[in-house]
């Protein structure tokens, strides 16, 4: 335990004195830009189409797709990710080349970000788009480690053939709106 305590003062010593140059550059960026889209290990959904009992990145082939990640008590989900967010619903949410769909990805405050919760917010907006939740005290959310989501507002865009062309924590409506354009010419 002295030998424990003893490595564990220098390693403070050494990263204060800047010798472990430990900086966020260092760091891996979050997301998964320009990889195939992985599963997304929801079993926990609201709005599903009609005969549908579970959604995942299979259900979406050969379209376009808008995901947005969020918690019922963020504040930044709701200034930006859901204002953006109804903007897409409202131009794509009849284009049969687009899908959309959000996930709640609870990682704290469980109590707030439950499926209660995303069933509350999705009456708040009006959603009618599917809705999963991802994550509880008792299991990390699969979603969040796949993707390598960095918190939330998070979103991401999938292009056609399934790769992560956008992931990030926020993107502008009309920037989104160009990119999904974009990536249904492509084939």
């Amino acid at each position: 335990m002295k030998n424990i305590a003893e490595a564990l003062r220098i390693g403070v010593l050494l990263l204060c004195l800047g010798v472990l140059n430990l900086s966020a550059a260092d760091q891996p960026r979050p997301g998964i830009l320009n990889k195939p889209a992985p599963s997304w290990g929801i079993a926990e959904w609201m709005n599903l189409p009609k005969d549908t009992k579970t959604l995942d990145i299979g259900n979406y082939k050969g379209k376009v797709l808008y995901i947005y990640g969020f918690q019922s008590w963020c504040p930044g989900c709701h200034r930006h990710g859901f204002p953006t967010l109804k903007k897409i619903v409202e131009r794509f949410g009849d284009d049969k080349a687009v899908g959309i769909v959000a996930v709640q990805t609870a990682y704290e405050g469980f109590s707030s970000n439950g499926f209660e919760q995303a069933k509350a917010v999705a009456k708040r907006y009006g959603l009618k788009i599917p809705i999963g939740q991802s994550g509880s005290k008792n299991e990390r959310s699969k979603f969040m480690q796949r993707y390598r989501t960095g918190g939330t507002p998070w979103t991401i865009v999938v292009d056609r053939k399934g790769v992560v062309r956008f992931n990030d924590f926020h993107i502008e409506p009309s920037k989104a709106m160009d990119l999904i354009e974009k990536l249904k010419k492509e084939k």
